[in-house]
């Protein structure tokens, strides 16, 4: 049995952080191309891995107003 959550960042699913029986700490599996860098990462908690998720996306924000 595994334990799997969504982690969704300003509307849109960043990805899914699992956890198999044996294992303690939660992997993320990213769903879009702006969170592969957090892609096969290990978190204590799907909380982690959403702060993780948050902080990857201000930082995308950053890049993009820069951009601009």
């Amino acid at each position: 049995m595994s334990d799997a959550f969504i982690i969704e960042v300003e509307d849109e699913a960043a990805g899914i952080v699992v956890r198999q029986e044996a294992e303690r700490s939660f992997r993320f599996h990213a769903s879009l191309p702006k969170y592969f860098v957090l892609d096969g990462k290990s978190f204590q908690s799907p909380r982690d891995a959403e702060r993780a998720a948050l902080e990857q996306f201000r930082r995308g924000s950053k890049l993009a107003w820069r951009a601009a």
